[in-house]
């Protein structure tokens, strides 16, 4: 006890004079715990201890702190103050000792009440208790004497009574109703004497009937109610006043109202007599006419209920509110017949039009249709006798209209949604100019449409336009009168201003759902229109349109679809120069798609990829239409190979990479040999050779799963290599033939082609071309059944490009080169002399005589000889012509015999 005592001397010691080091809400939570861990019957005789509760308490009040402390804190440094002070009292602790113990008990209570802390208030709020009477005790003791006595008596009475309602209270937050009563009771014994607190007492048990009403406790509440009425009654001078007692008996009136209706019937409708008779308020009035209503009352006591009302002057709007609580209950007969009575009371009143709106509104809801436009007629024509309706309310039935009419063009009931728009049309004068007026002029004009009426929609939809003619709207109903007049330059017009009104986000229309890409959906169902009505080419615009504006990638994809469509149809009876005009329309349709699916690779990957593969074989079929493009051609199989690659990959698609890239090679290579050398053919060619080496990575993957042996793909490849590697002079050319020759099976064809291009300008390789002529003429020779005409061809050109013709000197090297394909020129002849072509052995014939008399001329004699007699050898294999060369040529050659033998008898005397 003493290490306590030391304890809470040092805690207080540190609170009281807020040390820097100590933590506020450590040290109030450490003397909290210290003080609730003693006996509540413990004593201590310290006079320290008094002291500091005193100072505890007074810092709580105070708040002598930095900083702000909360309730509970507060309650907490209360609640060991209090302790404190009780616990060092003596046995018969002084009449100023027993003040302060009930003030510092009453007040901790009251905290922790506060705090919804009801059971730790109940421990002081006893000790309160107790003390007080501890004191009322002392005071009656002192004597007989009244003036000594009563003054005190009351002051502590009141107390009692203060710390019994707090009682009260606590015992109401925890269920404990019978407990609560008695404190109250006793409560109410002392207000004879206390006739000043009956307001009080009052107000609190008016408190518990709210609580208990919130928490759905309705017999408790209706006591409480109950209690606070009467306890105000008990003292007019002292009570709340009569509009609280009003105020007490609606409540209970409304308890009654929402625990049993038919059941307290009575006792509502006495609660709330009671209260309008205390104190008259519009809320009790409406809440007499909720409880008669309800409660299911006879239609007279209700009549007179609602009589009532009207009588007291209400304002309007609590008779249509009235009205409303009648329809919901199912007393239509007593609404309409009180909203009649409603009207003619507030005839005169510029409030009226509420009251006709809500008649018609009810009439639309019970579908009394012919009734309801009755109403409106009236209206419309009070709107322009004088009796025009407020702002507001007028809004309201423009929307009451528009929503009747909307609903009868989802019913596909055009002319009566026209009759509701008309009525909505009435109420506006004939010059204004107003954006719901526009709207209903649009939504006139496709009623009109959808009635087959195209005059009255077209002049609907012009004053729709005179006033908002930038609405989209607007230009969509006017594109629509236009298809069907098959005016295509005023639907170009309208698309037009539609796109260009698309790049703005697009406000809501009546009965439309607008979404991101409404305008893009506009340009959809504007294509459809245009299509439905044969007007293709403005369906193409609406289409081309939809693609540049539409944010949704599946819709352009679909709008491209039908464009290609539309496109192909066209094409098929038109003229060259028209179709080429098609074809790079189809093309950039197809650019398109490509970007588009490429924006969207990977995310509903099925779908995509059928789309993909969809346009690739249009892009596949459209190069082929172009044959005598190679541009076209060439930008067609590309595109087809680019879409090819977002689909799923399997061996028929790689299959059609091969092929388009194979084909778009083919067509840079046709485009370079009608064009000439510039940096955009050689930039061309480098992109050629990049897809010749893509187009062997994929073939490469094909022939993994196997291939047939008659496939060209290897030969073609390296031809086409060969043939671009030529044209850009690449090192690497002798490379691609070596690869030729490294195949499984070499064509002759092959060879002869290579050693085409390897000569063809802007290529000059005459050693490779020779390579491989000289091993195409191998092969040749090789065959079983040789091909003279292809093996003398070989020989003319291998000498051809050895010896040219109109060379003036020849190097030994170069005639022993050429003699030697001349031997095997006769070796062939001689196999199948008849065979051979003739006109080839003449053109040997003459090359060889040709050469002698060259190297004759360049005194090259035992040459020149032996160069004119291989000529001469050639003769006999002649045929038709050898009789006709044979005397020429026997004759020169005589001659040329002659002076090579003058020549070298010359040569000998000069030597």
């Amino acid at each position: 006890m003493e290490q306590f005592v030391v304890d809470v001397k040092n805690l207080s010691e540190k609170l009281i004079h807020r040390q820097i080091d100590s933590n506020l809400d450590d040290v109030i939570e450490t003397l909290f715990k210290a003080i609730s861990t003693l006996d509540a019957a413990a004593k201590l005789q310290d006079s320290q201890l008094e002291e500091i509760a005193i100072q505890l308490w007074n810092w709580a009040v105070t708040k002598r702190v930095g900083s702000t402390i909360t309730e509970e804190q507060k309650a907490k440094v209360r609640h060991v103050a209090c302790r404190l002070l009780y616990l060092c009292g003596p046995e018969n602790p002084s009449e100023n000792i027993v003040r302060k113990q009930i003030l510092m008990a009453s007040k901790t209570g009251r905290t922790w009440l506060d705090c919804k802390k009801p059971k730790v208030a109940d421990d002081f709020l006893s000790l309160a208790v107790s003390s007080l009477e501890t004191l009322y005790s002392r005071l009656t003791s002192h004597g007989d004497c009244a003036e000594d006595i009563n003054t005190p008596k009351g002051d502590i009475e009141k107390d009692l009574l203060r710390v019994l309602s707090y009682q009260a209270e606590s015992a109401v937050s925890q269920e404990q109703h019978e407990e609560a009563v008695s404190c109250i009771q006793r409560c109410k014994e002392m207000l004879l004497r206390l006739p000043k607190e009956t307001g009080y007492l009052s107000l609190i048990c008016y408190n518990f009937g709210v609580d208990t009403y919130s928490q759905g406790k309705h017999e408790e509440s209706t006591f409480w109610l109950s209690q606070s009425y009467d306890i105000g009654k008990m003292n007019v001078k002292y009570s709340p006043g009569s509009e609280m007692q009003a105020k007490v008996l609606r409540l209970l009136a409304k308890v009654y109202l929402d625990w049993d209706c038919q059941k307290y019937l009575e006792k509502a409708l006495h609660a709330v007599s009671l209260a309008n008779k205390e104190h008259m308020q519009l809320s009790g009035l409406y809440l007499k006419i909720q409880i008669l209503i309800k409660s299911r009352s006879p239609d007279e006591a209700t009549k007179s209920g609602l009589s009532e009302l009207l009588d007291c002057e209400v304002p309007l709007e609590v008779c249509l509110s009235t009205v409303k609580l009648l329809v919901e209950e199912n007393r239509e007969a007593l609404a309409f017949d009180f909203l009649k009575r409603v009207c003619q009371h507030f005839e005169s009143s510029p409030e009226l039009g509420s009251a006709l709106l809500m008649h018609i509104e009810l009439l639309l809801q019970r579908d009394k249709d012919l009734l309801a436009k009755q109403k409106i007629e009236d209206a419309i024509t009070g709107h322009y006798t004088g009796k025009q309706l407020a702002p507001p309310t007028l809004s309201s039935l423009h929307l009451l209209l528009w929503d009747r009419a909307s609903k009868n063009f989802e019913a596909k009931n055009y002319s009566e949604a026209l009759e509701w728009y008309n009525y909505s049309l009435s109420f506006y004068r004939a010059d204004e100019l107003d954006q719901n007026l526009a709207k209903l002029q649009r939504n006139r004009s496709t009623c009109f449409l959808h009635l087959h009426q195209l005059e009255k929609a077209k002049e609907a939809v012009e004053k729709a336009a005179r006033i908002d003619s930038s609405n989209i709207f607007t230009q969509f109903n006017i594109y629509k009168i236009a298809v069907l007049e098959n005016n295509a330059e005023k639907a170009g017009a309208a698309l037009r201003e539609i796109g260009a009104l698309a790049q703005n986000p697009v406000t809501s229309e009546e009965r439309l759902l607008v979404t991101e890409n409404a305008a893009a959906n506009l340009l959809s169902l504007a294509a459809q229109i245009a299509l439905e009505h044969e007007q293709q080419e403005t369906a193409i615009k609406a289409l081309e349109s939809l693609c540049e504006r539409s944010q949704d990638v599946t819709q352009i994809l679909t709008a491209l679809r039908c464009l290609v469509r539309l496109f192909l149809t066209t094409m098929e009876n038109i003229s060259e120069e028209n179709r080429n005009a098609n074809l790079d329309i189809l093309l950039s349709y197809l650019k398109t798609a490509l970007e588009k699916l490429s924006q969207i690779h990977g995310h509903g990957a099925q779908q995509h990829s059928e789309d993909a593969n969809w346009f690739r074989r249009i892009a596949w079929n459209s190069a082929l239409q172009c044959e005598h493009s190679p541009v076209r051609m060439r930008d067609f199989f590309l595109l087809s190979f680019q879409l090819s690659q977002l689909c799923a990959p399997d061996r028929g698609v790689l299959m059609g990479q091969k092929t388009c890239l194979l084909m778009a090679a083919a067509a840079s290579l046709e485009i370079c040999r009608s064009s000439d050398h510039t940096e955009q053919q050689t930039e061309l060619l480098t992109q050629t050779l990049e897809h010749i080496q893509l187009c062997k990575e994929i073939w490469t993957t094909i022939k993994a799963s196997g291939t047939s042996s008659k496939d060209k793909t290897d030969t073609l490849l390296l031809l086409y290599e060969f043939e671009t590697r030529a044209k850009l002079n690449d090192p690497k050319l002798e490379s691609v033939l070596e690869s030729v020759l490294e195949l499984d099976y070499i064509e002759t064809k092959l060879l002869e082609m290579i050693a085409v291009l390897a000569m063809e300008p802007p290529a000059h390789y005459p050693v490779l071309c020779k390579k491989a002529l000289r091993i195409a003429l191998s092969l040749h020779r090789k065959q079983s059944q040789v091909d003279l005409t292809r093996c003398s061809n070989c020989l003319h050109s291998l000498i051809q490009l050895t010896l040219p013709s109109g060379v003036s000197e020849v190097q030994p090297c170069v005639l022993e080169e050429v003699w030697a394909y001349y031997e095997e020129a006769l070796s062939i002849i001689a196999t199948a002399p008849e065979d051979f072509p003739e006109l080839e052995i003449l053109w040997l014939l003459t090359r060889a005589w040709n050469t002698g008399i060259l190297l004759y001329s360049l005194a090259q004699y035992p040459e020149a000889e032996r160069w004119c007699g291989l000529g001469m050898s050639f003769l006999k294999h002649l045929g038709s012509l050898q009789d006709s060369y044979h005397s020429q040529m026997a004759g020169l050659y005589s001659e040329v015999l002659d002076r090579l033998d003058k020549a070298k008898k010359n040569l000998i005397i000069e030597e």
